[in-house]
This record gives C-alpha cells, structure tokens and sequence, in this order.
C-alpha cells in the first residue's frame, strides 16, 4: 500500500505559465507554429561580464559548499547596487543571497506567519502567493487591483485589513505588478509606510521588476522610515540580467530578519551556488549598460504590442507602468462568446487554428480579480509580436472556431457576467 499525500499537497497546482508552456510545447512538437507569450523570460542572452565571470569561477573552483546568506562579496555587492541604483542605504548585514527570489515568498512565510494569521494580497497576484501563505496555514485575504486605478494598491483595503482583520500580521506587494504591470507610486508606498510602520506587522515587497519601470524610477517601500525593519525586499537577476536558468537573487530585511532567513536558507536548501553568485558581481558591476539597452528594447516591445492590442475588436489595453507583460481587457469578447478568459487564452493556443496558435495566459490564473483579462510576455521578436496581434485579431471573429471549441471544452463557458475589467480613463 502506498501512503497516502497530505491534504496541502494534492490541492496545490503548479504556476499556470509553466502549465501552458507544457501545452505549447506539446504542440509544437507536433508540428503547430507557436508563439509563445505566455512564460515570463528574457529572450535575451546572460551579459558577456556575468556569463565570462560564472565560466571562470567554476574553473577556479568556486563549486563547493558556501556561506548560506550568500558569500560575502556577494552580499556587499548587493547592497552597492541597490544604493546606487535606488537610493537605499544599506549594507552587506541587510542581504542574503537566494536561488531567485520566489523561494523568499516561502522563507517570508516561515518566519512570520503563524495558523490562522492574516495576509492581504492584492489581486491578481503572482499565483505562488496563496501556496506559500497556504504552506504556513494562514489565511488570505483579497484587496482588488482596478483598471481605473491603473492597478495600484488600494490604502483604504490596506487600512481596514489592518482595522477590522481578527490577526492582521503581513502585506504582500509586488510593485512593478505581475499580470497587470501596475507600478506603486511614491504616495502609495508613503501611505502603505503610514499604515503599518509601528505595527506587528510585515511586509514582503517583491520587485524583481525594478529596473522595469517605464517612466521614472523604481521607488522600494524599503526606502520609506522605519521599513527596513518590517520589510524583505526580494529582487532577482532573472529579468533584469537575462539570468533566469542561473537562479540567483537575493532578499533585503534589517539585520535581525536576515540572520532568521539564513537559518532557514541553511535548514532549506544550505546555499547558493558560489559560482553563480561570482556571476552576479560581475553582472552588477560591468553589465549595466548590457542591463539598460535591453530594457530599451522590452519598453519598445511593451509599446508595440499594446498600441496593436488596442487596435484589436473587443480589447481594451492600459499601457503598463512596469514589467514586461500587458495585461488587456478582454471581457466584451467573452460575453460575446459565453467563453471565459481563460478559455480564450486555450482557443487561441489550441483551437483558432491548425497550424498557428499563440500562447498566452488568462487573467484568471492570477486570481478571481484577473478575470476577464489576458496576460502576454513581449518576449519575443518585433515581428512575432505584430503575427500576434494579427492573429488574436482574427482569430477572435472565428465563430465557427469558437463554437467548435467549446462544445469540445464546456469547463470554459462562461456562466456570470465579468465586472470590473473595463477601463473609466484614458487607456494610453
């Protein structure tokens, strides 16, 4: 007899941009044309510096155990970058290293939460959010991004969580915003500093999307007073250095948090990997100008495919503060057709044609409030991304297509109405 799994890990489901990669994958490898829109990587190589850097270390050796809050000149470098890049002010005591930066949403968890703690979690949100506070038995609690608000957190949200919760005890942000590409401004985070600062409190700010931020500055929750000590800050080289298969980040926290995060570094996974960490110096050190073109070239794609997108029938698209994805409303089309987002996104990859698909995700995955909305990557070459648009364009008046597609997929009918998901404001 086989044991039996628990409870928490037959209910949990993968992140749904890794579920749609396997599909296209599948299909093309049966021979169907893909574009691919739907997983959040850089198209781009790792930079010489950091890549010549990684080579090297591992022929020097650096391929052994290492400090577990990361080497030490990793750390210092770290912490110089993040004030030259940001303003900040902190030192080498405030960083541990991490494979990434999404295995921080699970150490947050670890050392914070406790069974039945209150977690407010704006919605859409990066769907790993809910397994994490799940993992810990503490409860999520929902605050809407709204279109109108061109997907900025909501402080009134944040301030009765923290009034009227039973155990009100974190916040998750994540400025700039994965689906919707919402960016926090100054006042947001100003306000949110307001609300919790003194407060038993924490918060995980998640920006792996710093240097993605299309008009002015990245601005960190770390940099308002007192937020270093109620605050890990996670980044990571994946987007910003093209160094997603490196696997290599790093979290900010006052010196107290970071001393509990590398106990739990060390229980988890022991350590980083040195010689990706020499990667990173390096990265930080001589491949900014490598790190600025390409973030050129992601802006001139965002604002390729969402000036297409908004010519398309039935979309709606706000043009993103931050990150490289667009986030455009497609509830008129799925009225149209009783089909929900998600369904769309699956009869664009599957079902509007034999030979072409484009992947992509629906709002859905990201939460109840993404529904009604689509998700695409710019990851992809100028070209692919106009055979995109025209694709979704045409393939969105196909009404023998749909019909066809769900009478074979009935679990994508719509049934309710999508409200929420128009635009009340200019959409450029």
């Amino acid at each position: 007899m086989a044991p039996t799994f628990t409870r928490f890990s037959i209910s949990q489901r993968p992140e749904s941009a890794f579920t749609v990669l396997a599909v296209a994958r599948q299909l093309m490898a049966a021979g169907k044309e893909v574009i691919e829109l739907e997983i959040g990587d850089s198209p781009f190589p790792t930079p010489d510096g950091a890549l010549e850097a990684g080579i090297q270390a591992i022929r020097d050796g650096h391929t052994s155990y290492g400090p577990s809050a990361g080497l030490p000149e990793f750390r210092e470098a770290a912490a110089a970058y993040l004030n030259e890049e940001h303003g900040l002010s902190v030192r080498a005591d405030h960083v541990v290293a991490g494979p990434g930066a999404k295995t921080f949403e699970q150490l947050f968890c670890e050392a914070f939460l406790e069974p039945d703690d209150g977690v407010l979690v704006f919605s859409p949100y990066f769907p790993t959010y809910a397994v994490n506070i799940a993992r810990r038995g503490a409860r999520m609690v929902l605050s809407s991004l709204r279109a109108s608000h061109a997907f900025r957190p909501d402080l009134d949200d944040v301030r009765r969580f923290l009034d009227e919760d039973a155990r009100p005890k974190a916040v998750f942000l994540n400025s700039p915003h994965n689906p919707t590409g919402g960016v926090a401004t100054e006042d947001d985070l100003r306000g949110l500093a307001d609300l919790i600062r003194g407060r038993d409190v924490a918060v995980f700010s998640d920006e792996p999307y710093d240097c993605m931020v299309w008009k002015g500055r990245h601005r960190s929750l770390l940099a308002e007073p007192g937020m270093l000590d109620q605050t890990v800050a996670a980044y990571t080289f994946s987007k910003s250095f093209s160094m997603s298969g490196w696997r290599l980040g790093y979290a900010v926290a006052s010196p107290e948090t970071v001393a509990i995060l590398e106990v739990l570094t060390n229980t988890a996974l022991s350590c980083v990997p040195p010689f990706t960490q020499v990667a990173g110096i390096a990265a930080m050190r001589h491949d900014r100008r490598s790190r600025d073109d390409r973030m050129r070239d992601f802006h001139h794609k965002v604002k390729l495919l969402v000036s297409g997108l908004q010519t398309v029938e039935g979309v709606e698209c706000l043009m993103p503060g931050g990150t490289f994805y667009v986030f455009p409303s497609v509830a008129a089309i799925c009225h149209r057709y009783r089909i929900t987002s998600h369904g769309l996104a699956m009869y664009l990859l599957e079902g509007a044609d034999d030979r072409l698909g484009v992947a992509c995700l629906g709002g859905e995955c990201f939460g109840e409030a993404g529904a009604g909305f689509l998700r695409l990557s710019c990851a992809q070459p100028d070209d692919r991304l106009r055979d995109a648009v025209a694709f979704i364009a045409d393939a969105t008046t196909r009404d023998a297509r749909i019909v066809a597609y769900l009478a074979a997929h009935p679990e994508h009918r719509l049934d309710a109405t999508y409200d929420g998901t128009r635009f009340h404001g200019p959409t450029r």
